[in-house]
């Protein structure tokens, strides 16, 4: 079996989508417990936070960024798929994602596909390049108005770092990379915040997919979704820092926690194509309940989310990729974030 690991973030992707475990019992049993442990304390550190921050916040959220010439008005979409092609790290999974996610917007949401922005490392489109996604997100917020629906969409690689601003319950920073990041650097939550979460104003939605590891909290929003409890847990920043919108909305998907790692596979794909495990599942999600004539909601997508990769986890003896799914379940757990407390049984929307 040819397969790949990625030494930055450890996102692996094989030819075949076949990951085999070849770990001893026990040192499966020890590697369960230390993902138990790291997921109480990420939540107890959320919970300690929530009843001692209170609204806390200091400064004020800033103008929108206002720029000339506006991208089309109403629905618009800003999709990067990263490859790193020809480096150590490469990844199998993302121009497909990449395509995938469009698909959806364009068939099921009816975006507009001159409303719809592509960073990829194919023809005819622009390089995922720190600049260029930097120069993405001010298109994205360029001119917005009341009722304009965004999506910001990635997939590639994700890093984290340690915080020094004080601003991270976990003392970590979350991050992507872009194409070019060991010569130009990561992409850090702080500035996505402040890009893509901070400009948005009155009557203005966003909406985040994120397919890379540690994504988590990658938009800094401050609360986090209980999957368990049902309840938002307060992931508001120690110092105090504002990290909300300027009185619209923001919803981020994550593929993982932030101390997990995502996968590419094709446990998912009929056509056994490379995708990211998250992208896969989410738009898996939304199309089941289409086809079956359900309501879609936040919950149902991330109940639906985690219900494929644990039925995967359970057939991992099927040798079409879902041993793969299986061995990095343990690490994989899709987390729902928004800028306000919101009830996740509302329809999904974009």
């Amino acid at each position: 079996m040819d397969s790949l690991t990625c030494k930055n973030c450890r996102r692996r992707s094989s030819k075949d989508g076949i990951v085999f475990s070849r770990r001893s019992k026990d040192w499966s049993l020890e590697l369960e417990k230390k993902k138990t442990e790291a997921k109480m304390l990420c939540q107890s550190l959320r919970k300690k936070f929530s009843s001692s921050n209170g609204n806390s916040q200091t400064g004020g959220p800033p103008p929108p960024i206002i720029t000339s010439e506006p991208p089309p008005r109403g629905k618009r979409a800003f999709l990067c798929g990263v490859t790193y092609k020809k480096q150590k790290c490469e990844l199998k999974g993302t121009a497909q994602d990449v395509k995938n996610m469009k698909d959806l917007l364009v068939d099921q949401f009816c975006f507009p596909i001159e409303s719809i922005l592509i960073l990829a490392e194919e023809e005819n489109y622009k390089a995922p390049t720190r600049k260029n996604i930097e120069d993405g997100f001010k298109w994205l917020m360029t001119g917005i108005q009341s009722g304009d629906s965004l999506v910001f969409y990635f997939s590639g690689h994700g890093l984290r770092q340690r915080d020094f601003q004080g601003d991270e319950i976990d003392g970590f920073d979350e991050s992507i990379c872009p194409v070019d990041f060991q010569s130009s650097g990561v992409i850090l939550d702080n500035y996505i915040n402040e890009a893509i979460v901070r400009p948005l104003i009155t009557d203005v939605t966003l909406h985040a997919i994120v397919d890379c590891c540690h994504s988590g909290t990658i938009l800094d929003l401050p609360h986090v979704y209980d999957i368990n409890t049902g309840k938002w847990d307060d992931n508001s920043p120690p110092s105090g820092a504002y990290k909300g919108t300027s009185g619209g909305r923001a919803i981020c998907f994550s593929a993982c926690e932030d101390y997990q790692q995502a996968a590419d596979t094709s446990a998912f794909s009929q056509e056994k194509e490379m995708t990211g495990a998250m992208t896969s599942t989410f738009i898996g999600a939304i199309k089941a309940a289409v086809g079956n004539k359900e309501r879609i909601t936040y919950s149902g997508i991330l109940d639906s989310m985690h219900q494929s990769l644990r039925q995967a986890h359970k057939s991992g003896c099927i040798s079409t990729g879902l041993r793969r799914v299986f061995h990095r379940k343990i690490l994989q757990d899709p987390l729902l974030s928004s800028s306000e407390e919101f009830n996740t049984s509302t329809e999904f929307k974009l």
